[in-house]
């Protein structure tokens, strides 16, 4: 699970409860009124008590939470870097969950795509890569992952180490390469199976389109 993310295990109430959130962050943006202001802050707090209550968390974290976010509400950015080698992948195990993924992790601002992706994979694993490909832009709540908040856009791309040796940090507790048909158990907030083998694809078929949904 990522710093931000929020598991909640009723999907439409998830999805209610987010659009409640985005109308009321834009609202508080944009409002001139004080009238106005009031009642988007009153949405707010009805979107963190029914959040507070799908998560089973306290609703004061999940407030302050809503509160830090300012501006016109859009969906944040995860990047994911698949790095093959013949028929394995790279994976890192998450600390926070002790699972797999493939690296990477939200998209920091004042950086391209393609750097945070670099940042990131040399972070969690200790190799240096260059960047090769945008293999998909993914809706998350379209594919098999836990419903989670913020609605988050996952940007797969295909990696190629150029230098560096696996190294562990404080996100990540190992660093291997498994045969691609013979995956361990994944983080599935951060990658499903099928999105691993869509990547491996694109790898063996470089000349393929971008998937997006």
């Amino acid at each position: 699970m990522q710093d931000k993310d929020i598991p909640t295990d009723g999907p439409r109430w998830l999805e209610w409860a987010a659009d409640i959130q985005a109308i009321a962050q834009n609202g508080l943006t944009f409002a001139v009124s004080e009238f106005d202001k009031e009642r988007y802050q009153t949405l707010l707090n009805i979107s963190a008590q029914m959040m507070s209550s799908l998560s089973q968390s306290s609703m004061q974290p999940i407030l302050d939470l809503f509160m830090s976010q300012s501006g016109y509400a859009t969906p944040k950015i995860d990047v994911r870097g698949a790095i093959f080698q013949e028929q394995t992948v790279l994976l890192v195990k998450e600390s926070a969950d002790q699972k797999w993924t493939l690296p990477g992790g939200w998209a920091d601002m004042n950086y391209s795509p393609a750097y945070c992706m670099q940042k990131e994979v040399f972070e969690e694993s200790g190799y240096e890569v260059a960047v090769r490909k945008l293999v998909a832009l993914y809706d998350k709540w379209k594919h098999e992952h836990p419903k989670q908040w913020p609605h988050t856009y996952k940007c797969f791309f295909l990696c190629e180490i150029t230098g560096g040796s696996a190294r562990t940090s404080i996100e990540t507790s190992d660093v291997r390469f498994f045969p691609i048909d013979n995956l361990p158990e994944l983080s599935l907030p951060r990658v499903t199976e099928k999105q691993i083998q869509r990547c491996y694809a694109h790898y063996l078929n470089p000349t393929w389109p971008t998937d997006f949904d």
